[in-house]
């Protein structure tokens, strides 16, 4: 199944490197910017990670909060965190079940080489549960940006982020 906008955004529930679950109903209210990457500590990676702690002002005044998602563990995200002082929550999707049921577990290739992995996407959910973007094959230099955009279009949004470039 391939999620589109507008669609129920799959419920989820996953352990995060600050400890205890995260859920996704327990943002109900909130815009969740809900981004899912292939590795912690890995450069691009690291850079996007970087671009929404740098951002997270202008997303927590637009009534968002940031998750992100990946296939590494617990101690994994806590050590990336850690490293780069990351504010928001990741999740461990260690079996890929959440990143299956948003559609971003799929066949890669690097040098002729076929594997599955996670395809960078961002989802932006609304308060009511509802996916209003979808970001996919994220380029990392502009996404910051883009998402600053996106939630201040959303209905409710009291002004434009500021420029981040």
């Amino acid at each position: 199944m391939t999620l589109k906008e507008n669609d129920p955004a799959p419920e989820f529930t996953l352990p995060s490197a600050r400890g205890g679950p995260v859920s996704l109903a327990e943002f109900k209210g909130k815009k969740v910017v809900l981004y899912f990457y292939p590795k912690d500590d890995t450069p691009g990676c690291a850079r996007e990670a970087c671009n929404f702690r740098d951002a997270i002002q202008p997303i927590t005044a637009a009534g968002a909060v940031v998750l992100g998602i990946s296939p590494d563990d617990t101690d994994s995200h806590g050590e990336f965190q850690k490293k780069f002082h990351l504010p928001f929550a990741l999740l461990a999707d260690t079996d890929h079940t959440v990143a299956r049921r948003y559609g971003v577990w799929k066949k890669k290739s690097m040098y002729g080489k076929t594997y599955m992995g996670i395809e960078r996407t961002t989802f932006i959910i609304d308060g009511a549960g509802s996916i209003v973007r979808i970001f996919s094959r994220v380029k990392v230099e502009q996404h910051q940006r883009e998402v600053l955009e996106a939630l201040a279009a959303e209905p409710g949004a009291t002004s434009a982020p500021p420029n981040c470039q």
